[in-house]
């Protein structure tokens, strides 16, 4: 199945949406979209793209009503989805979607291309999981995600992690990742967790509120995907 679903944030506050496939996209609130699944995706061969554009001025929060689960289909694994972010000048971007699970003998591959304006504030955040419970994540499950960012001409992020066995999570089974711009904050460094924030390269001539404000990406590996979470949310 191909899913292809795109929504355009507009400065009066109208939004645009389209969808077809296996997702279908609601307004729950002025400025909030949530991507609610209404088929069984992604299964082995399904493909997922998503475009959403916050045109100058807008403001937009997209949301997943539940977590996403990668399956394996008969004779083949692999399955993706494409994330495709841009936002220009005053846009604002907050996407937080439910979690990834990607269950035993599945592939999940992710990929996020945002090109954002110097002059915006965005937070991507991504979360994954490998295995419904301990018993399928031991059948092996895998996942790759990748995430490139450029704020106007200047390539800020170019991030590869994989999960599944034998890779360097060095067993972990759960994700959060989160890329925020602009951050003000400074670099941390969990002592206990396999936790970090680190403070990205700055943007040259950034017209931001706060020129002390870099991107930053936060990763932090854990057993589950809920733990992730937690410990994302003390570093903050």
């Amino acid at each position: 199945m191909f899913t292809d679903v795109t929504i355009v944030a507009r400065s009066d506050a109208s939004i645009h949406t389209s969808a077809t496939g296996g997702l279908a996209v609601r307004r729950t609130g002025p400025s909030r979209l949530h991507l609610i699944s209404t088929a069984a995706t992604p299964l082995g061969g399904d493909e997922i793209k998503i475009r959403v554009v916050v045109e100058a001025g807008a403001r937009l929060e997209l949301g997943s009503v539940a977590a996403t689960i990668a399956l394996p289909a008969a004779g083949r694994a692999d399955s993706s989805t494409r994330w495709l972010i841009e936002v220009d000048e005053g846009g604002e971007l907050a996407c937080d979607p439910e979690p990834t699970i990607v269950a035993g003998g599945a592939d999940h591959t992710t990929s996020t291309v945002a090109r954002l304006h110097s002059d915006s504030r965005v937070r991507i955040a991504e979360h994954v999981q490998i295995g419904r419970g301990v018993t399928d994540a031991a059948i092996g499950g895998r996942w790759s995600g990748s995430m490139r960012v450029d704020v106007g001409e200047h390539p800020v992020l170019r991030h590869r992690l994989v999960l599944g066995p034998g890779e360097i999570s060095r067993g972990h089974r759960g994700l959060s990742s989160t890329f925020v711009y602009p951050d003000p904050r400074p670099e941390m460094v969990s002592s206990k967790e396999y936790a970090a924030r680190l403070r990205l390269a700055a943007v040259p001539g950034a017209g931001i509120a706060d020129p002390s404000g870099t991107p930053t990406l936060t990763t932090v590996l854990a057993d589950r995907v809920f733990a992730a979470r937690e410990i994302a949310a003390e570093l903050s």
